[in-house]
């Protein structure tokens, strides 16, 4: 693969790039996190075209969000209060005064030719989000969180790659542009050393769940919710001078976040360590190898003309509201997870393999409709892991819901169900076959409790082995399991073992 820059000739052979660990042996990461958030209103941010996901192209515009002449703005109240409520989330500063401005260029999805956003003076500053991370605490330091608007939707048809350069043509669907976001900007994040993905990853993570937990989006990355922009710097251990930065764009899972950061760590090694410059610019990811590739040389402020945005007030949230809306913070995920910790009574390995399987919410309401934590965490994190682990889905996208979960979980409890026949039940709501009762009716899978039929089975494994029959009437219980394992099987795995055993040993004392 070749790396070839707009800029000239400059080329890098990334077959060549050194192991991960020979580049953090001579050079320090510097990470700068830049995440785009959609925010969760009814209408956009300048106008009242509605929001919504998934229309016809083009069907949610309006003068105002094309850029017509004649039209003017007018900021929406509920995006200024989600923006406020997710700075204090983020420890920010809240400013007491706020002006929007024009970040001037021109790119097709833009039909203004300039984005209404925030320079200078963001709404929310200097704040923070600790992480949990290769077993330590970080604290990412946040710059800024401004408000903007989306671009629209470029489709570039045609080509090999799915982008402008040597596409046939492009389509451009206006129905986002000018939905309200949420930009939070990272101050430079140094000493993470070999941990630099793994941190990224962490922080755009406890973000997400940050932003889910205040209701202001729901921060979905495959949909374009939420998505981050990771700039990446090297340099030499001892040295305090940043290097040159490149930032790779609107990377879209946490995985990728994770890969586009390892990657970039090796690139700029590979860069450095032949006597070149990095060139700052932007990168795409590509999802299918974890490879970036170059898009254009990276424009610095000036470049975009700033200036305020003459056809919007400024903002100035009064304190009393601002103080109200502290008020209306939801437990933080943080807090949160460690009150689950202690009344799950599990172990940090165990708390962040339910984080890492996404099955926090699942457990925790399977345990509010009645399961024990530690039934509910042992079907969510077992067998339905599992299956969602063979099937390449999220545990969330599985055909079971958590009040079908908690119904397993009382049937098993009350004795109608043993853990195989649970198994199979909960195969069966996968595919399709009702609810978990339904399911034990149409496959008749209820535990067999009666005592006149169990014995009937015991009797029948005597009869099959009686010389393991003979050795438990002398004393010894070891071929007791070759007995109980043949009640099972006659049973077709519907008995309770411990009554099995119970009532064989009963037999064989008499």
């Amino acid at each position: 693969m070749t790396d070839t820059t707009t800029t000239g000739t400059r080329k890098v052979i990334t077959a060549n790039l050194p192991s991960y660990e020979d580049a953090l042996a001579a050079y320090d990461p510097v990470m700068g996190l830049e995440v785009h958030v959609e925010l969760g209103t009814v209408t956009k941010m300048f106008c009242g075209c509605p929001t919504a996901f998934g229309a016809a192209p083009n069907t949610q515009t309006c003068p105002t969000c094309l850029g017509l002449p004649g039209s003017l703005p007018v900021v929406n109240a509920k995006a200024i209060e989600s923006a406020i409520r997710i700075g204090l989330a983020l420890n920010c500063e809240i400013a007491e005064w706020c002006r929007f401005a024009r970040k001037n260029y021109f790119y097709p999805d833009m039909p203004k030719n300039f984005q209404t956003s925030q320079y200078d003076e963001p709404i929310a500053f200097n704040g923070y989000l600790d992480v949990e991370a290769a077993g330590k605490t970080w604290r990412i330091e946040i710059e800024r969180a401004h408000m903007e608007e989306d671009t629209g939707k470029s489709t570039h048809v045609g080509g090999a790659t799915g982008r402008i350069h040597g596409a046939d043509y492009s389509l451009v669907d206006y129905n986002r542009a000018g939905i309200p976001l949420i930009e939070i900007v990272t101050k430079p994040i140094t000493g993470t050393g070999a941990d630099a993905p793994e941190v990224a990853k962490a922080y755009v993570a406890e973000l997400r769940e940050l932003i889910k937990a205040l209701g202001v989006s729901e921060a979905r990355m495959e949909l374009g919710q939420m998505r981050c922009d990771a700039n990446l710097s090297l340099r030499p251990h001892g040295r305090e001078k940043f290097g040159t930065r490149s930032e790779t764009k609107n990377v879209n899972s946490l995985r990728s976040v994770e890969r586009a950061v390892n990657f970039e760590i090796r690139r700029h090694a590979a860069v450095l360590n032949a006597g070149d410059t990095v060139i700052q610019e932007t990168r795409h990811f590509h999802e299918n190898d974890g490879t970036t590739s170059p898009g254009r040389v990276k424009e610095e402020a000036e470049d975009y003309r700033y200036f305020p945005e003459p056809d919007l007030v400024p903002v100035a949230p009064a304190r009393t509201w601002v103080e109200e809306l502290r008020g209306t913070l939801p437990e933080l995920p943080s807090v949160r997870r460690n009150r689950l910790q202690a009344e799950w009574g599990v172990t940090d390995h165990d708390m962040q393999s339910i984080l890492n399987a996404g099955a926090v919410e699942s457990i925790v309401e399977t345990v509010s409709l009645g399961a024990a934590p530690d039934q509910a965490r042992k079907w969510w994190m077992g067998e339905l892991a599992r299956r969602a682990n063979e099937d390449g889905v999220d545990l969330g996208a599985l055909a079971i819901t958590p009040a079908q979960v908690a119904e397993v979980v009382a049937l098993t409890t009350a004795g109608t169900l043993n853990d195989k026949l649970a198994r199979q039940v909960i195969e069966g709501v996968l595919a399709g076959e009702g609810s978990p009762e339904q399911v034990v009716a149409a496959r008749g899978l209820a535990v067999v409790s009666d005592d006149g039929a169990l014995l009937a089975a015991i009797d029948g494994a005597i009869a099959q082995f009686p010389d393991a029959a003979d050795k438990v009437r002398a004393g010894n219980q070891g071929p007791a399991g070759q007995l109980i394992g043949a009640v099972m099987k006659a049973t077709r795995g519907q008995a309770d073992a411990a009554r099995v055993r119970e009532l064989l040993l009963e037999r064989l004392s008499s």
